[in-house]
């Protein structure tokens, strides 16, 4: 199952979202022809590495381990990821808000795989975690937002609307369950917990900046229908 739209129009250009897609991709662009020895070389200088935070070196690899990714399709999904729940949260938030918010998720994303696997000499790379943050954002603004979800079974293909806190719930719950199964398993693989922690930052970061505001109950005020409008994809973005 693939999400690839919402029906959640945003009234401003997200062009904090659309940069975070150019730098993503023209980061990628940089090393990922290279033959393997030398990507690996580039990940020892710029990809986070648990062990090395815990010990206080490499602290600059917080922030670029976030656009680094370990090939095509996990920069594809990624970047799907942040196209689609990006430029509501930057519409909620403003341009600045929503490149603070971005990397503030994706520091706490690390900072949660750390503390779980402190001394792992594995290196991390992606952003997923700081996405993660925008897809928990998005679930406590929109819960009931419709994401377009494409279900690919055998030879089977079908799109269905679904509320976002479907959608986004069951994301986190496999997230969940994966993590807890992969806890300890040596070789790399998919860091589960960073999309955990991430999540929970989106979460509190709304949390908070309502609370900021002055209007912590303002979640069921907030616009969860989408505007209907002619076509049979219904009201999509832009």
């Amino acid at each position: 199952m693939f999400p690839f739209r919402d029906h959640n129009p945003s009234h401003r250009m997200p062009y904090v979202a659309y940069a975070l897609i150019a730098i993503n991709v023209l980061v990628y662009l940089t090393y990922g022809f290279l033959p393997e020895p030398q990507v690996y070389g580039i990940f020892d200088t710029w990809a986070m590495v648990p062990a090395e935070i815990s010990m206080g070196t490499e602290l600059h690899t917080l922030f670029t381990c976030m656009f680094m990714h370990g090939g095509w399709m996990h920069l594809g999904g990624n970047m799907l990821f942040l196209w689609v729940f990006g430029d509501n949260l930057e519409d909620y938030l403003g341009h600045v808000g929503m490149l603070v918010f971005y990397l503030l998720c994706g520091l706490g994303a690390s900072a949660t795989q750390i503390a779980v696997e402190p001394f792992s000499m594995i290196p991390n790379v992606g952003a997923s975690g700081a996405i993660a943050g925008l897809m928990g954002g998005y679930l406590l603004l929109f819960p009931k937002a419709k994401i377009d979800v494409l279900f690919i079974i055998v030879i089977i293909i079908k799109v269905i609307p679904l509320a976002a806190w479907i959608v986004l719930g069951a994301w986190i719950g496999l997230q969940i369950v994966m993590g807890i199964a992969d806890w300890g398993v040596d070789g790399g693989g998919v860091a589960y917990f960073a999309h955990i922690g991430g999540f929970i930052a989106g979460i509190l970061g709304i949390a908070l900046i309502w609370t900021l505001r002055g209007r912590p109950r303002n979640w069921p005020e907030m616009p969860h229908a989408p505007l209907p409008v002619p076509g049979p994809w219904g009201a999509v973005k832009r």
